[in-house]
């Protein structure tokens, strides 16, 4: 048939008859031909010769047979649970319940509950994880725990701004939490429109009298006005700045619960537990110091932080030397002031950060500063600060360095976006977040030769509306382009995780990336104890002990033997625990 006759005789969709289809088959080459053989193999040389390129290519090639095992068993039971698991075309409650598919790598509020009955929650959770180096500290700590340890202790009042009489006033009201020498019992109820604002009211007598559900109902409305709603982190629609509004509205609550010391005592005990438990043995926290710390049974706060860092420095040695505390190595703190703030408060802070420095050295391992990038001061409109900050640094004789936040945003070209020029060009030492990095090819060269780390978030990105779900997360392009990168939680309890721990964001990434698989994961994990601030070091000795890794001499090359050695009994676990059920499976399919 001519081709006019048989575009003429065409129908859609097009039907060739079987007669001509035969002769149309013969002519189909088959993928036993040699041209077809050498474009095949062509393919998987060129994408073999661009994984050379990540920056987990080393660690993926000194794996042992062990490991390699470990990391195949991972990968088909990924697979299998893609297929049985995170398959919408299965019969799913969840799905109708949310009315949404389900897949791998779906958004985190809508996974978290199924994503923990799994087995790769499991084996993920086992998972030594070395060093969390992003965590704002007052968002460490479970709620659940954390406001039952507010009721408990003696003395607690609750202050507002105005009268909690309605829905709409307990949704926005400024509220806070005070100790009280004498017992404050109000014949006004909080929970009244005749409520006087800023009068103490004895908590315990307000969370009983909560007009819907007493003190249950009560821990219910307080752990929502400090916590990230599904909703919220759902209703991408509203932009980057509504979601930042209700985050930042939950630090002045818990700033004044976390910082009456006993209350804090057992909050450091918590969160270092929590991370144990998660395989976390080190912690570089960050905290900014805009709160008042309060004695046991005082009313008014310290005039200075000096009792703060005294107990900080106090309660790590008691866990350290703790039973249950066996194997953590310890924390300190990057000091962080607020980007929003005029240059004499920053000044003031800055000064406050080198006296704190000062007098308790090993506890305080930089500085940075933090807030919503998009809303604060760029790093360019604080030089003269930055620079005076380390001229004092250099006159009294201490070395503090940079851990900028740098990146945190959507724009491209937009002064947030430009502060990770001025991060890179200050010698952070790491990049927190890093989030619009992918998009500068220079800066991804440089920050590659100074060896600086990417600190990624990817639940806390996603959370706070920079990224739909974790399959649109930059971290990839920045591990294809060889940047290292360590994965962290960010402000946990805050944003659903729920635990200080960081198996929700190991998870995801395992789950949402293809080229990733836990030798990826494990690459992450070991550059977490490499950029771990474990002790005060010059630029100099700080790069080169980067290099060296576990051929150095000193704490970070200790440190990270031990990781490898754990990694190594991780991946023994794994397929001991999971090498014959998925020899089963794999029987089955064949």
């Amino acid at each position: 048939m001519t081709m006019q006759a048989r575009v003429k005789n065409m129908s859609w969709p097009s039907q060739i008859p079987d007669d001509e289809w035969a002769e149309i088959a013969e002519g189909i080459p088959s993928t036993e031909e040699p041209f077809i053989a050498k474009y095949i193999s062509g393919r998987e040389g060129l994408i073999a010769q661009e994984k050379k390129q990540r920056s987990d290519h080393a660690f993926r090639q000194s794996l042992s047979p062990i490991g390699r095992e470990a990391c195949d068993i991972v990968s088909r039971i990924r697979a299998e649970e893609q297929a049985t698991i995170w398959n919408s075309g299965l019969e799913d409650i969840l799905a109708q319940k949310i009315g949404a598919n389900v897949y791998p790598g779906m958004m985190f509020t809508l996974a978290k509950e199924r994503m923990e009955k799994t087995r790769l929650w499991n084996i993920i959770r086992k998972m030594p994880k070395g060093a969390l180096l992003h965590a704002h500290m007052d968002a460490m700590v479970d709620f659940d725990y954390l406001f039952n340890v507010l009721l408990d202790t003696k003395g607690m009042h609750i202050f507002s701004t105005q009268h909690l009489g309605s829905e709409e006033a307990r949704e926005g009201a400024h509220i806070k939490f005070r100790f009280q020498k004498v017992d404050r019992v109000n014949e006004t109820s909080i929970w009244s429109t005749e409520y006087t604002p800023d009068t103490p009211i004895l908590l315990t007598q307000a969370a009983d009298a909560f007009p819907n559900g007493g003190r249950a109902g009560f821990l219910k409305w307080i752990i929502s006005r400090v916590t990230i709603t599904n909703t919220e982190s759902l209703e991408h629609h509203h932009g980057v700045d509504a979601v930042w509004r209700k985050f930042t509205s939950c630090f002045g609550i818990l700033n004044t619960v976390i910082f009456y010391e006993p209350i804090f005592r057992l909050f450091m005990r918590r969160m270092m537990k929590l991370l144990l438990d998660d395989g976390v043995k080190w912690v570089d926290l960050r905290l900014a110091f805009t709160f008042g710390y309060y004695r046991e049974g005082k009313e008014e706060p310290e005039p200075t932080f000096d009792r703060m860092f005294q107990v900080f420095g106090e309660e790590i040695e008691k866990f350290k030397a703790s039973e249950e505390g066996k194997g953590f190595w310890g924390a300190r703190m990057i000091w962080t002031g607020l980007r929003v703030l005029d240059t004499r408060k920053i000044v003031e802070d800055m000064d406050a950060c080198i006296t704190i420095k000062m007098a308790y050295p090993h506890l305080v391992s930089g500085y940075d500063l933090v807030g919503q990038e998009d809303a604060g001061r760029p790093l360019k409109d604080v030089l003269p600060e930055l620079f005076w900050f380390k001229k004092q640094c250099a006159q009294e004789g201490v070395d503090i360095p940079f851990f900028f936040h740098a990146g945190e945003c959507l724009g491209d070209g937009s002064d947030t976006d430009q502060n990770l020029f001025d991060a890179v060009l200050l010698g952070t030492r790491r990049i927190g977040h890093g989030f619009s990095l992918y998009k500068h090819p220079l800066l991804i060269d440089m920050v590659k030769e100074k060896k600086i780390l990417v600190e990624s978030c990817p639940i806390s990105n996603e959370v706070l509306r920079l990224c739909a779900s974790v399959l649109s997360h930059p971290l990839p392009a920045l591990l294809a382009r060889g940047v290292s990168c360590s994965l962290c939680n960010d402000d946990p309890a805050i944003l659903g995780q729920d635990t200080a721990g960081m198996t929700h964001d190991f998870w995801q990434a395992l789950q949402g990336w293809d080229n990733l698989g836990l030798a990826g994961l494990g690459s992450l994990a070991e550059n977490s104890v490499r950029w771990a601030a474990f002790e005060d070091q010059s630029a100099t000795k700080w790069v080169q002990d980067i290099k060296d890794a576990t051929l150095g001499n000193g704490v970070r090359a200790e440190r990270m033997k031990q990781w490898s050695i754990e990694w190594e009994q991780f991946c023994v676990w794994i397929v001991t625990e999971f090498g014959d059920d998925i020899e089963s499976v794999k029987t089955a399919g064949e």
